[in-house]
């Protein structure tokens, strides 16, 4: 199926998912909001430095997010248990939003990158609250650990049978060594496959982990496991692609970061790889006096941006992109889940594309 026919078929997929999005946001949204709530009141006997900590990462938390994660995990689960108690699979969501957090923490402290979602990166907050950068980075990495401990605690407190709790646990952690060994290969940054990096990285708890979650704790056998893994296979490397291009070419509005974000901070990007080989004398130079420079003009950052583009770097990610949500499109037809669930995961297939105005830049 091409891209174009896909896009024109979906309509009511993408109504399906969209609603169903909606409606898990919400959830989740009030459930992070009441949690949150009650851990800043117990520890609250601790001082108000211990609750400055915590109150950055619930910040952090409940300032914007899509929450894509639980919907996924909300859509295997109710395509294999659709009349079961939907409680399950939002507060698993919550795990998963706290286990973002956690990883976006540590991501904006590694990349020094000092704004996330339209606001301040945690570690950037709490060295401004405290006067004292040393000390507010030690504050945002232990926020950070406290996030995921908090989103174990929460997962291993659903209402769901025992086994399948112990089952959802251990594969949480088998998640987060993933999303550890992606971050080893992106802070490296000489991946020599940058997919198997996205899907270590990106894949494995955006997509991959989301949806074996809810199946897990639906009672999932391994062959509705194993067809889930064959789908969230393309559409976890999508999704970081998508990342790709926002981080070279989004603008700032976008992505709450400053404009080419993923080139000053060193990144070796998709993008940047797409673009090695293909750059002439002058792109050259433009890219290399930008990349890892944090303190590059906006003029000499456009001009990078500009040389990145005419070399076809951005539209070879975009036809990667699209040909990778297709194929994530068709598996979704297949999966052994209610019709209403494949529609939900046929609509994030094509939520997952481009979101650059205009398509490849």
């Amino acid at each position: 199926m091409s891209t174009a026919s896909a896009k024109s078929s979906t309509s009511q997929e993408d109504i399906a998912f969209s609603e169903h999005l909606g409606r898990v946001r919400r959830e989740v949204d009030r459930r992070l909001a009441e949690r949150l709530e009650a851990k800043l009141r117990a520890v609250s006997v601790l001082g108000p430095g211990v609750t400055r900590v915590l109150q950055a990462l619930g910040e952090l938390t409940t300032r914007g997010g899509k929450r894509f994660r639980p919907a996924l995990l909300a859509a295997a689960y109710e395509g294999l248990a659709p009349d079961a108690d939907r409680s399950v699979a939002y507060e698993a969501g919550v795990c998963l939003e706290l286990l973002q957090s956690y990883l976006l923490i540590q991501d904006d402290w590694i990349d020094g990158d000092a704004t996330r979602r339209g606001g301040p990166s945690v570690h950037a907050a709490l060295a401004a609250q405290v006067g004292d950068t040393s000390m507010g980075h030690a504050f945002a990495i232990l926020a950070s650990d406290f996030g995921w401990g908090w989103a174990l605690e929460t997962l291993l407190g659903v209402a769901a049978p025992e086994p399948r709790i112990a089952a959802a646990a251990r594969l949480l952690v088998r998640v987060h060594e993933d999303v550890v060994l992606g971050q080893v290969l992106d802070v490296l940054g000489e991946p020599t496959d940058v997919e198997r990096m996205h899907d270590l990285k990106t894949g494995s708890y955006t997509v991959r982990g989301p949806l074996l979650l809810g199946a897990t704790l639906a009672g999932a056998e391994p062959t509705v496991l194993a067809a889930l893994t064959a789908f969230a296979a393309p559409l976890g490397v999508a999704f970081q692609l998508r990342d790709d291009l926002l981080g070279v070419f989004g603008q700032e509005a976008q992505t709450g970061k400053r404009r080419g974000g993923d080139l000053l901070a060193g990144k070796r990007s998709a993008v940047v790889v797409e673009s090695e080989g293909h750059l002439d004398a002058a792109g050259e130079a433009a890219v290399a006096a930008v990349r890892g420079r944090r303190d590059a003009s906006d003029g000499a950052l456009e001009a990078a941006i500009a040389a990145m583009s005419r070399c076809g770097a951005g539209a070879r990610v975009h036809a990667r992109l699209d040909s990778l949500c297709d194929e994530a499109r068709l598996l979704a037809v297949e999966l052994p889940l209610t019709p209403s669930a494949r529609s939900v995961l046929m609509g994030a297939a094509d939520a997952f594309r481009s979101p650059l105005a205009g398509g490849a830049p």
